[in-house]
């Protein structure tokens, strides 16, 4: 059974850095794209950031492009994405995404629907 679980949540000053990690188990990981996804109160699921099955494609939101990085270990199975200049408007809960990819190693992926995994969410407050 396919588990994803995130860490590294937490309260974080604005201007500050967090490091989130996503572990995975119960999958090929390297048969899967994998995202970040994020949701505050009162607002819908936003996209945040994908990786290619082969860690060389990146997609973010245009809300965290030239803030934060998404990176995969493919030894490891596990995903981070470093969030860097936090400000008030990333406070929200981060979920951790897997999306079954058979056929291309290059592709990212966007669409919440188009995830088949998701891991139990980690917050991340950002105070100002």
């Amino acid at each position: 059974q396919a588990q994803l679980v995130e860490s590294g949540g937490g309260l974080v000053q604005a201007g500050g850095s967090l490091r989130l990690s996503c572990a995975t188990s119960g999958v090929t990981f390297r048969d899967y794209v994998m995202g970040w996804f994020r949701q505050a109160p009162g607002r819908e699921r936003e996209f945040v950031a994908s990786i290619s099955r082969s860690g060389k494609n990146t997609d973010y939101g245009d809300s965290v492009k030239g803030r934060f990085t998404i990176s995969r270990d493919n030894a490891r199975n596990t995903v981070l994405l470093q969030m860097n200049s936090l400000n008030s408007e990333d406070t929200a809960v981060y979920y951790c995404s897997a999306a079954r990819t058979l056929g291309s190693i290059w592709v990212t992926r966007s669409r919440y629907y188009e995830y088949d995994y998701w891991g139990q969410g980690t917050q991340v407050t950002v105070s100002s």
